[in-house]
């Protein structure tokens, strides 16, 4: 059986380069958090050059002020972009799986799609567009993530099914848990650009809280023999308790009179960080919700006999 697995599994390349690709792409969210609290997604203001300038030529000694910050965030995008596309080449290149080089084809769309909104929000002056700039970011690092987790060796490993009476509900529970996260994403985005819709942001995120913090629950009391689940839900844990910690304080130095006793970095550092907080907690929802759906190994045996065929054939 291990060495069935491994025709099916024989290439650590795609894993390494969606993780790659994945830790870039939190890098790359930070940037943009800072460059929203600072004010610099303007700073530069054409694309795809800068300033006149090839943006991959453009001199270090130039970049000062918010141009550093946004010209950053912009190189860093290109280098996720990159690992991108050795990551959808990888996938297509050693993946027998259809439908996981499928996803690696969606990335690569969907980082494409992303440099273009963040290009036609500066040229378009379009407030909309970081917004849905903003929103993509989450999207795509879901997606990196779950490439991630299914090209892991660890999925292909023997895990116990989960209890016919937990098995549905579980798998509902984790997937309305991770949509509420998300959605509590995107007014997160509308609050950070438009100073508006904190009501909004506030419910979804007690919301999301209320539902991780039942996931969670549920998993360690109802499936005390799966330790890769319990990782994962002490993980939901922590996070939550931090981006709590994080919102709570990101809320009282920009609505309340603490912000006056605080320098402006400060305020700059803790808001990013809980918008990097909420993309983690996203990113290890969507790890959790898959491995609760993951079957097991027992319906990879249609492919295992082929495979296994295919290699006698060739021997």
């Amino acid at each position: 059986m291990t060495q069935n697995r491994t025709i099916i599994y024989r290439s650590g390349w795609p894993h390494y380069l969606a993780l790659s690709t994945s830790f870039a792409t939190v890098l790359l969210i930070l940037a943009g958090g800072l460059v929203t609290s600072l004010g610099a997604g303007l700073a530069v203001p054409d694309w795809p050059t800068t300033f006149g300038y090839n943006m991959f030529l453009y001199p270090w000694a130039k970049m000062v002020g918010g141009i550093f910050y946004e010209h950053s965030h912009r190189l860093l995008g290109s280098l996720v972009g990159f690992l991108t596309i050795l990551t959808a080449a990888s996938l297509w290149w050693t993946e027998r799986r259809k439908w996981l080089r499928v996803l690696g084809v969606i990335a690569l769309l969907l980082v494409i799609v992303q440099g273009v909104l963040g290009g036609l929000r500066v040229v378009w002056l379009k407030l909309a567009l970081a917004i849905v700039h903003a929103c993509f970011a989450q999207i795509f690092f879901g997606l990196m993530v779950s490439l991630t987790v299914l090209t892991s060796r660890g999925w292909a490993g023997d895990f116990q099914a989960l209890p016919a009476a937990e098995r549905q509900s579980l798998r509902r529970l984790s997937l309305l848990t991770a949509g509420l996260i998300f959605v509590q994403t995107i007014f997160g985005a509308v609050l950070r650009h438009t100073g508006e819709r904190l009501d909004a942001h506030l419910l979804f995120a007690a919301l999301a809280a209320v539902f991780v913090i039942l996931l969670a629950t549920r998993i360690i009391r109802k499936l005390p023999e799966r330790q890769d689940l319990h990782n994962s839900a002490h993980a939901l844990w922590v996070l939550l308790t931090i981006q709590l910690a994080l919102g709570a304080g990101s809320f009282m130095v920009k609505y309340t009179g603490v912000g006056d006793a605080v320098t402006p970095s400060t305020i700059v550092l803790l808001t990013s960080a809980h918008v990097v907080g909420g993309a983690l907690i996203f990113a290890t929802a969507i790890s959790l919700a898959l491995r609760l759906h993951r079957e097991p190994p027992v319906k990879f045996e249609a492919d295992l006999e082929m495979f296994t065929s295919e290699q006698i054939s060739t021997s």
